[in-house]
């Protein structure tokens, strides 16, 4: 049952839903009482060749899609600790300059609703988010699984784009509908935004200008198309997707659909021209491999992935070349290990783990020196 819950817990990092209560004061106790590790090498498995000086940013509760600021000071990411911040909302810090340096971060949402996918903007001084806080200010109820007898992420219409400053003040909104509006990235160049909507009935990419201006749908088949970043020098995007194609996979998908809910255990990348164009599959392999993201120097692919896993866990990082070739395997911690993204510099990746969580089930925030 052990190795069950962990299925469970790493998988719904971005959709754990809870109660949202003093998120301010969790993140103010948090910034000052993180515990320090003393060798950086004691998070580091055998075989992580590509990684080094890994340093432990968040201690305790589920912290993921941790995402660098442009000018690569900052990080913003999603965090609940089960206690307090009981649904996802939106921190952000400074990134410790060495392991002697605490992680402290603050509040970047409005503590209300639930929230998921954030984002520097240009400049640094603001974050680009979705959240729920425009409907109800109360968490939206998780699907019932045992019902469904499936694993599920919801999609909720609820979720709406805001642009946020630093201090947790709202200062635009940049989607109004009844759709699912979310997982949004930003290309390097600065000048526009990708992310996932079923505003025109399924799940699909749309890229649109930083104010909300100029949407345009840029994926058409049917199938799950999300979690898409762009290339380092904006002309590509990968991202993840599910692609049904028997009648049975077509109905549980597009029923799914129906009820607000997705099923994401069979997913691969693909990359395309930044406009949608020149599709490619990249992986193609059994399971769930998501949260791609192009390296350093748009060559490669590093992604998550359970495919050698008949159970469905642990999740591995890989690095493949774009043509789907040079599978190399990055990651051995036998846990979950996802959510991966490069500096702006390229000297560093940052991930979500759950090593070094003393056998619980917290996922926490990790930076490394990446070593190609």
């Amino acid at each position: 049952m052990k190795n069950k819950n962990l299925i469970v817990i790493a998988a719904v990092i971005i959709a754990s839903v809870f109660s949202c209560k003093n998120t301010q004061k969790l993140a103010e106790t948090n910034s000052n009482s993180a515990v320090k590790i003393d060798s950086a090498t004691a998070l580091i498995f055998p075989g992580e060749k590509h990684l080094k000086n890994v340093q432990q940013l968040t201690f305790g509760g589920d912290n993921a899609e941790a995402y660098w600021s442009f000018d690569g000071s900052k990080i913003t990411f999603q965090r609940t600790d089960h206690k307090e911040v009981m649904c996802d909302q939106i921190f952000w810090g400074m990134v410790p300059k060495d392991s002697t340096q605490q992680f402290k971060f603050g509040l970047a949402s409005t503590s209300k609703g639930r929230t998921t996918c954030s984002y520097f903007l240009p400049g640094d001084s603001f974050i680009l988010y979705a959240s729920t806080h425009g409907a109800e200010d109360s968490c939206p109820p998780v699907p019932d699984r045992a019902k469904i007898k499936k694993y599920v992420w919801p999609l909720y219409d609820t979720y709406e784009l805001y642009i946020s400053d630093l201090k947790g003040q709202t200062k635009k909104q940049l989607t109004t509908n009844n759709f699912y509006d979310a997982e949004a990235t930003i290309s390097p160049k600065g000048d526009k935004m990708i992310f996932t909507s079923t505003r025109d009935g399924d799940l699909d990419l749309y890229e649109m200008n930083l104010d909300g201006s100029n949407v345009k749908r840029i994926t058409n088949e049917l199938g799950y198309d999300g979690g898409a970043w762009f290339s380092p020098d904006g002309s590509k995007i990968v991202w993840r997707a599910s692609r049904p194609k028997s009648e049975a996979e077509i109905k549980e998908y597009t029923d799914l659909l129906k009820e607000e809910l997705v099923a994401p255990s069979k997913m691969q990348v693909y990359i395309a021209d930044a406009d949608g164009s020149n599709v490619q599959q990249v992986t193609n392999m059994p399971g769930a491999n998501w949260a791609p993201v192009f390296t350093p120097d748009g060559k490669r692919i590093l992604f998550a992935s359970n495919y050698e896993y008949e159970r469905g866990f642990p999740f591995n990082l890989y690095l493949i070349n774009l043509d789907g070739t040079g599978l190399e395997k990055v990651t051995y911690s036998n846990m979950f290990d996802a959510f991966a993204m490069f500096s702006p510099n390229g000297k560093h990746l940052v991930f979500c783990s759950n090593r070094n969580n003393g056998g619980t089930h917290d996922t926490n925030v990790f930076i490394a020196d990446w070593v190609d």
